[in-house]
């Protein structure tokens, strides 16, 4: 069963497809549905792996569709794989946090307070460049848990689980 608020992301797509993008499918939800469930974005072989009955064909064909219509966002990961997340307009607005060693991205919310100073900072650095900030996009690099103690040959602290 769909909680409000995912009736409520899911009613928000189907109106964006209604007007240029035809119907929103069933195999479209699901893809909806898995990328609000994944908290970061997705590969679309991560995608794939994650929805097994829909052809990869589909998966970038819906993509495409979604990006376009302003539902899901192309961003560039580490190395050459691009990812795919829901748009804040949808979700709200948040940031990444990407390990360089293993490519996996996480998203984060920043505390308000710290957000807004750093709006405050990009509008004065903006203003001394003649130029009006409109959004912000914030992907901090580095290096994980799993990885960071890969490396040392240790195991990783605990920490929320997540997939890669």
């Amino acid at each position: 069963m769909l909680t409000g608020m995912a009736l409520d992301l899911h009613e928000a797509v189907a109106a964006r497809l209604a007007d240029r993008s035809g119907r929103y499918t069933g195999a479209r939800r699901d893809l909806i549905q898995l990328l609000a469930e994944s908290g970061r974005p997705l590969t679309v072989d991560e995608i794939v792996i994650r929805a097994p009955k829909q052809r990869p064909s589909s998966v970038y064909r819906n993509l495409a569709v979604f990006e376009a219509e302003g539902v899901v966002r192309r961003m560039a990961g580490v190395g050459d794989l691009a990812r795919f997340e829901l748009t804040e307009a949808l979700v709200g607005h948040h940031h990444h946090l990407a390990c360089q060693v293993c490519g996996a991205m996480t998203d984060v919310h920043l505390p308000h307070d710290l957000e807004r100073k750093l709006d405050e900072a990009l509008a004065t650095l903006a203003a001394s460049e003649n130029f009006a900030v409109t959004s912000h996009v914030l992907d901090a690099m580095g290096v994980c848990a799993s990885c960071a103690s890969a490396a040392r040959g240790t195991r990783p602290a605990k920490t929320p689980s997540r997939d890669r």
